[in-house]
């Protein structure tokens, strides 16, 4: 296995830049991997695709407006700040550009100063270790009033509703991109899958700009996993555990949920977690929690795509893309999506 095999062409203009309105009404390409068959649907459909007692386990993690644009304290020079997460009280592991000009001691101004960065030291791969202070109210207030929600390189058109980047379910802020696989439900849609006797169930699993970093070297084993945030809590576990034990379907919504799920297998159930994962899933890995997967089409060579080519195969997950991309599939972040059964 090479990291060059998953690699493919995508005409640029499939990269889709703004999200599809309504939420569900994207395509909704179904793979069937017992028939190796394909199906084209719309993602509104999905309570008729499902089985009743279908549980599915979405990320309610929330996109923090982690983006920051200000100015150097000393010089006046332009400066940005990507939040990344919260290392302690008002402290914040962040990357800033420009990162070879920003040293240890060097104050940044946000927001005309109402919220100020002090830089602590370098952390790995060109972090910087920040401390937050606020001019007025906590520092979670004034991120709030400072920054702006990041969206991925690729889209270059602005976002005229934020709240478009956020799932209808998100509530726990801590992701600098949003679990995109969600981004397609709406409320009416999930009364309509509570009608037909299916469960939603949620996991956390905060987001980190490691989302959107290619697999590096060749070969994929070498490749150090980002790690990042996710709980599963006990008595989701319990629901979960019980589910499976009445033979009910496990249906992650995205990958990320797929990362806490397989995570917090252990010995044949779900386990109560709270911390870090950097669970790095490939080919040839045996699932333990994940009957089917509801996820966006993405990137070459990405862990993601690694990640659901070790869920329904390569050969299947390289059809399915061949046949998306022959069929004018929106892709990535507000892409349309895929149902894995």
């Amino acid at each position: 296995m090479r990291t060059a095999d998953f690699d493919y062409d995508l005409p640029p203009e499939l990269i889709a830049q703004t999200p599809t309105e309504p939420r569900d009404s994207a395509r909704l390409l179904v793979l069937d991997r017992a028939g190796n068959r394909l199906e084209h649907r719309v993602f509104h459909e999905l309570p008729d695709i499902l089985r009743p007692g279908d549980v599915l386990v979405a990320n309610n993690s929330r996109v923090l407006p982690a983006r920051l644009l200000g100015r150097r304290a000393g010089t006046g020079g332009a400066v940005e700040a990507l939040l990344l997460h919260e290392l302690d009280d008002d402290e914040w592991s962040a990357l800033v550009r420009p990162g070879r000009r920003i040293r240890p001691g060097e104050t940044l101004l946000f927001a005309a100063g109402g919220l100020v960065a002090t830089v602590l030291d370098r952390g790995e791969g060109g972090e910087r270790r920040l401390r937050l202070h606020a001019a007025t109210g906590t520092v979670w207030d004034a991120i709030h009033r400072a920054g702006v929600v990041p969206l991925p390189p690729y889209i270059h058109a602005p976002l005229a509703d934020p709240g478009r980047y956020q799932t209808v379910y998100a509530r726990d802020e801590g992701s600098v991109a949003a679990p995109t696989a969600g981004l397609h439900f709406t409320p009416g849609l999930l009364e309509r899958l509570q009608e037909r006797d299916m469960a939603l169930c949620h996991v956390t699993l905060h987001v980190g700009a490691g989302t959107f970093k290619p697999v590096q070297g060749e070969d994929p084993a070498a490749h150090t996993m980002h790690a990042e945030w996710a709980a599963l809590d006990a008595e989701t576990a319990t629901y979960l555990n019980a589910a499976r034990a009445e033979g009910r379907r496990l249906v992650a919504v995205g990958t990320t949920t797929v990362r806490v799920l397989e995570t917090a297998a252990r010995d044949g159930e779900l386990r109560p977690f709270r911390g870090w994962t950097d669970i790095f899933i490939v080919p040839g890995y045996r699932f333990r929690a994940v009957d089917a997967l509801i996820t966006n089409f993405h990137l070459p060579r990405s862990t993601l795509l690694l990640l659901v080519s070790a869920f329904a195969g390569k050969e299947l997950i390289d059809h399915a893309y061949a046949s998306a991309i022959a069929q004018r599939y929106r892709f990535y972040s507000f892409g349309d999506a895929m149902l894995i059964v």
